[in-house]
């Protein structure tokens, strides 16, 4: 277990010489089809929710080959309900687990770093729609394609390929590092949370997330529900005695879109916030409903997410959530003929954050993202991403400054996901540069 130092009194550390830059980045580039190998052999992994063994297994063995203390790590059930960065889950984690790998020097002199990144995927839809399997890698040009190329595995690759290339230039972190390869981002960030809970912090945290090469400054808090709705069953001939579960959840749906519209308006007086078009993003993302082509539907049940702002309570969040659909079954004549719609949460509950503008973090990661960008040293800009990232399990939870930064990819959740190989060259020389500034460096014994 990694302990943070102190966030406003870092033991100072030596800049980086020009030989020393030089060494890393001709480091990246030597290594870097092998990056490329390492990228699609994580693509061929389907490491859907719950199907992630595979891709730990081989992300563990990638880190012992390279020397870490590398650990698995269960997440704890027990955990939920006690400690505030956990959200509710409803699958079991006994065949799932984060591997964590520690890099740790003989004597601390510098900044102590997380490097974290998750493995799971979303499903790929139909994947005849794909022009490729979306788990054959596949490299067309600078862009390689599969499924969590983008989103976020090359982030993985680029975290380890970067540490990689600081020993490869004959260099030696002077501070601890730890590498988290975690699970459940996409739909809990238990994983993170598991992490934090178990002790698992540090001075700094970077998490390589497709941003195009940007800094997020703000993201926001999330929580995903399910709504369950029950109609009256009934045949063609009597359809006037049904009421319609699938009908009444597409009336609840359509009038969700007005709490949206109402938490997209309070945008306005949110730092960061306001040049957002959707901070709220409601997003109904499955349905199922009914049970035979000539019955009037008995069950509908549908599932989605919708965001808020940095600073609100989750809980607060919940209740005016719950309210609302309260109020729309009181008030829609045909959801009133239906049992009152059951309302479940079923993943991320969590609050946003924000990174202040300003933190040593920051200024360090910019000196890199500009020094990757000669000669024009184009400055490091930042937006906010409208969706959970496991950044805030350690901002929020931990007050860590978390910088979520990493290579430019297409059409990420969607069909023919892709990541940008030259961009992805640039974020793993960035990241580099920024672990051995952050950490300080020696020759390596």
């Amino acid at each position: 277990m990694t302990t943070a130092v102190s966030n406003t009194a870092f033991p100072p550390t030596s800049p980086l010489s020009e030989a020393e830059r030089d060494r890393i980045l001709a480091a990246v580039d030597a290594a870097f089809e092998r990056q490329i190998g390492f990228l699609s052999d994580l693509v061929r992994c389907a490491s859907l929710r719950g199907q992630e063994a595979e891709v730990q297994e081989f992300v563990e063995a990638a880190l012992l080959e390279r020397g870490y203390d590398v650990s698995r790590q269960s997440i704890d059930p027990t955990l939920f309900g006690r400690h505030p960065a956990f959200s509710p889950a409803t699958i079991s984690y006994d065949k799932t687990w984060n591997v964590l790998a520690d890099h740790k020097p003989v004597a601390t002199q510098g900044r102590s770093l997380i490097l974290n990144a998750h493995v799971d995927i979303v499903p790929t839809g139909d994947p005849q729609r794909w022009q490729d399997p979306p788990f054959t890698p596949t490299r067309h040009g600078e862009w390689l394609y599969g499924r969590g190329s983008g989103d976020m595995k090359a982030g993985l690759s680029a975290a380890i390929f970067a540490l990689d290339a600081i020993r490869a230039a004959g260099l030696e972190l002077t501070a601890p590092v730890q590498i988290q390869s975690v699970v459940e981002e996409e739909i809990t960030g238990n994983g993170a949370a598991m992490a934090l809970a178990s002790g698992h912090v540090a001075d700094a945290v970077l998490i390589p997330e497709p941003t195009d090469e940007k800094l997020v400054r703000a993201n926001s808090g999330v929580i995903k529900f399910a709504i369950t709705i029950h109609g009256t069953p009934a045949h063609p001939r009597e359809v006037s005695s049904g009421a319609s579960a699938l009908e009444a959840a597409m009336r609840l749906i359509a009038r969700l879109r007005e709490l949206e519209t109402r938490w997209n308006a309070e945008r306005a007086t949110k730092p960061f916030f306001d040049e957002v078009d959707n901070p709220a993003a409601l997003t109904i993302g499955t349905i199922n409903g009914g049970e035979w082509i000539a019955s009037v539907p008995s069950s509908c049940r549908f599932e989605g997410r919708i965001g808020f702002y940095p600073g609100d309570d989750p809980q607060d969040r919940v209740k005016e959530f719950e309210a609302f659909v309260a109020s729309v079954a009181a008030e829609d004549a045909l959801v009133q003929r239906c049992p009152a719609p059951i309302v479940e949460w079923v993943g991320v509950m969590h609050a946003g954050y924000t990174l202040t503008p300003g933190s040593e973090a920051e200024a360090v990661l910019a000196e890199a993202h500009a020094s990757i960008h000669e000669p024009d040293n184009a400055p490091l800009e930042a937006y906010v991403m409208a969706c959970y990232l496991d950044a805030a399990v350690y901002a929020v939870h931990a007050g860590i400054p978390s910088l979520v930064y990493g290579p430019i990819a297409e059409n990420i959740h969607a069909i023919d996901e892709r990541v940008s190989l030259l961009s992805l060259r640039r974020v793993t020389k960035t990241i580099a540069l920024f672990a051995a500034s952050w950490c300080g460096v020696r020759p390596a014994r």
